[in-house]
């Protein structure tokens, strides 16, 4: 089933929550490399998906986030991009087949770890490569989403759609909200919104930032930009802190409920979250989607009183040279 199909059918979708603190917990050792188990531990990959899907998820992303070759590279893997990412696709598949229902499975492209130019070394040419190398894989893999996310910069943006567009798979892009309402290079919730209606991708949201108190807001802002578009919501579980030896997240399981009828009030169609999260995390959303959420955008203040602090948009200077592109 395609996305704009099922999207009709359920009115809402639930996305995943995280991979990487998933693998973490089953082994991944810190430092290592995610994208390196879809060859060497795809079962632990896979039971990762598998335990989304039966927690209710609708979409599972790719252990892909890292799978650009700047990103690999780290790990000395910058000449297996292609290898890695359709690994990865072939597991998320392969975990969907084991489910009833219908599911679907979106390649994840995160940031390339790259300032671009003139604060950094990359070009737009050189950052559409790299794109490119890797939703080649994705796309011949067979993913039916290509989502882009936890982007900053209007520059990587404009890179990552233009690589993933006119491929015939859709496209999601979301962006991470984390410094003052804005982008860590400084893009508006807002200004975002308003870039939608030029460019008319498949989806836009919000995910990861400082908690889901942020990314709450940052949808509504969204939404009231582009009141027609399928706005995503997937945050993280706050920031976390060492207790005994281990990072614990302030927003448990039990946070998801007013969480994900917050975002559905403020505007998204798709829920799901980021770092911090688990199956557990995912039934909680799941199970609130399907009870129904009376609608009314919530106020700044309500978000605040039920999900924690939410960080006001302040006036930011836009760290590029070029404004939405």
């Amino acid at each position: 089933m395609k996305f704009g199909e099922l999207l009709a059918r359920r009115g809402t979708l639930v996305a995943d929550g995280a991979m990487g603190t998933v693998l973490f917990d089953l082994g991944l050792e810190t430092g290592g490399c995610p994208e390196l188990l879809n060859v060497e531990r795809p079962d632990l990959v896979e039971k990762v998906h598998k335990g989304y899907y039966e927690a209710g998820s609708d979409i599972v992303l790719t252990n892909t986030f890292g799978g650009t070759a700047t990103r690999l590279k780290l790990h000395q893997l910058q000449d297996r991009v292609a290898e890695l990412n359709a690994a990865a696709v072939e597991i998320a598949i392969r975990a969907g087949d084991t489910i009833s229902r219908p599911t679907l499975v979106a390649g994840s492209i995160g940031p390339t770890g790259e300032l671009y130019e003139p604060l950094g070394p990359l070009t737009r040419e050189e950052g559409v490569r790299l794109f490119s190398e890797q939703c080649d894989a994705l796309v011949g893999g067979g993913v039916d989403i290509l989502w882009i996310e936890t982007l900053s910069s209007w520059e990587e943006l404009d890179a990552a759609v233009t690589a993933a567009s006119g491929r015939g798979v859709p496209v999601t892009v979301t962006l991470s909200f984390d410094t003052n309402g804005h982008t860590m290079m400084g893009l508006a919730p807002k200004d975002f919104g308003a870039w939608w209606y030029n460019h008319q991708i498949a989806g836009l949201g919000a995910n990861c930032g400082i908690g889901p108190s942020d990314v709450v807001q940052a949808v509504g802002e969204i939404h009231r930009a582009a009141p027609d578009a399928i706005v995503i919501a997937k945050g993280n579980c706050g920031i976390p802190l060492y207790e005994e030896g281990q990072l614990v997240y302030p927003s448990g399981p039990e946070a998801m409920a007013d969480y994900t009828e917050l975002a559905l009030r403020s505007g998204a169609t798709i829920v799901g979250a980021c770092c911090g999260s688990g199956f557990k995390h995912i039934a909680a959303i799941r199970a609130t989607v399907d009870a129904g959420v009376a609608r009314g955008r919530p106020t700044p203040t309500e978000i605040s009183d039920r999900l924690g602090e939410v960080s006001m948009p302040k006036d930011k200077p836009q760290h590029t040279r070029r404004r939405s592109p």
